[in-house]
């Protein structure tokens, strides 16, 4: 692989972090930069105040320029909200040459067949990920490029999004200058920096807890299984503890992360009483009490959106938590004792990763660079960049380009 500068925005609820890298090989990446700023304009994922989300966006872009030196004209783009449904789905397609022999445009021809679904009025087909393929009624083909057979069926999951929800985010992206490369589902980026090869094929769960929502993905025999959003995350806990506690939302926020904790090892009879500024205060115990709360109802509400009530012959290597809200102290152990299978936190891995990435080691940043890692290891499925390399749109990166000269 030659050498390759991309880049790389996570719009989230809370944040907004670009980030840019040097693609030198699939295992060797040097992040040149990463800006995070606070995020204005989002609610739960989606777009809510135009100007407030432009101007965030701008300033992370403007940040890891800044520190990378490079300019951003173009950049991956995760999506995600309520808004993102999705399925499995079959195709099947004839070889009807005298050879018998499967050829790359027969998996074009067999993955437009298994994408032709009929979807719901203002939605589209975000990503079609090929699972498996079979060939003749053999299952489990993983590539049947150069194998013999009469009949070829795929295996496929279908993400739709709501079409408004994403020309919106696009919209955003480009308003600052920056063209989008493709739109990337977070949770399929979450799993690609957090997962292991071993997770990934024996089957896994994995939640990424952020500010507005907890986006979910099941993988099993090395691929996607299912994947859902729950329009539920911190921005909840912290809301309850303000309600609760009759606290401002910034000093609630303040105290989850300085204080927060799910499984306290204090005697939870004692009356302590933690606060941060402005002679604000709270006692510890029910600071705890109703951050517990609230995560067990959002561990239970995970298990509800898995596609069977069987999870643990699913997902044997249990479930990878990640994102900000995560790092919650406890909150592996609660979820270990509440659902009864292997839970732990999901740092992302850095193996072949280097440079300025510090700060990516924390479970709050698997997007931002499972974003980068999604296109350097070219996975397969997005229909947004499809269309994207069409004659018009094509026409209109030119001209932009032309004009910014």
């Amino acid at each position: 692989m030659a050498k390759k500068i991309i880049s790389a925005i996570d719009v989230g609820t809370t944040k907004v972090a670009t980030i840019v890298a040097n693609i030198k090989a699939e295992d060797d990446i040097e992040v040149l930069g990463v800006g995070v700023v606070p995020c204005r304009g989002l609610h739960k994922g989606i777009v809510v105040n135009m100007d407030e989300a432009k101007q965030s966006i701008a300033a992370s872009v403007k940040e890891a320029q800044r520190i990378s030196g490079i300019r951003i004209d173009s950049a991956y783009v995760g999506v995600t909200g309520r808004h993102i449904s999705s399925l499995n789905n079959r195709g099947v397609v004839a070889i009807p040459r005298d050879d018998r022999l499967v050829r790359t445009r027969d998996l074009k021809r067999v993955l437009s067949a298994a994408r032709n679904i009929t979807v719901a009025e203002g939605k589209k087909v975000l990503h079609a990920i090929p699972r498996s393929y079979a060939l003749d009624g053999q299952e489990g083909v993983r590539q049947p490029v150069g194998m013999h057979g009469s009949r070829l069926d795929v295996e496929t999951h279908i993400v739709t999004a709501s079409v408004t929800s994403i020309q919106n985010l696009a919209k955003c992206v480009r308003s600052v200058g920056v063209d989008v490369e493709d739109l990337i589902l977070e949770p399929l980026a979450s799993g690609e920096a957090s997962l292991t090869p071993e997770e990934r094929e024996s089957g896994v769960i994995m939640a990424d807890i952020g500010g507005g929502t907890t986006d979910i993905a099941v993988f099993k025999n090395g691929s996607i299984y299912h994947t859902g959003i729950l329009p539920v995350a911190g921005y909840q806990v912290t809301s309850d503890i303000s309600i609760g506690l009759g606290l401002p939302f910034n000093i609630a926020e303040k105290m989850k992360k300085r204080y927060g904790n799910v499984t306290p090892t204090i005697d939870m009879d004692q009356t302590v009483q933690v606060g941060i500024e402005n002679g604000h205060s709270a006692s510890y115990k029910d600071l705890c009490s109703i951050i517990r709360a609230r995560m067990e109802e959002l561990l239970q509400l995970i298990l509800l959106e898995m596609p069977t009530s069987d999870y643990q012959t699913l997902a044997p290597c249990g479930l990878v938590l990640t994102g900000g809200t995560s790092n919650l102290s406890g909150l592996d152990e609660l979820g270990q004792s509440l659902l009864r299978i292997p839970v732990r936190k999901g740092r992302p891995l850095s193996m072949g990763v280097y440079g300025i990435s510090d700060i990516l080691h924390d479970p709050s940043y698997a997007t931002t660079l499972g974003l980068i890692l999604w296109q350097v290891r070219g996975k397969e499925g997005s229909t947004y960049r499809e269309k994207r390399a069409g004659t018009w749109s094509s026409f209109m990166s030119l001209v932009r380009k032309l004009f910014r000269a």
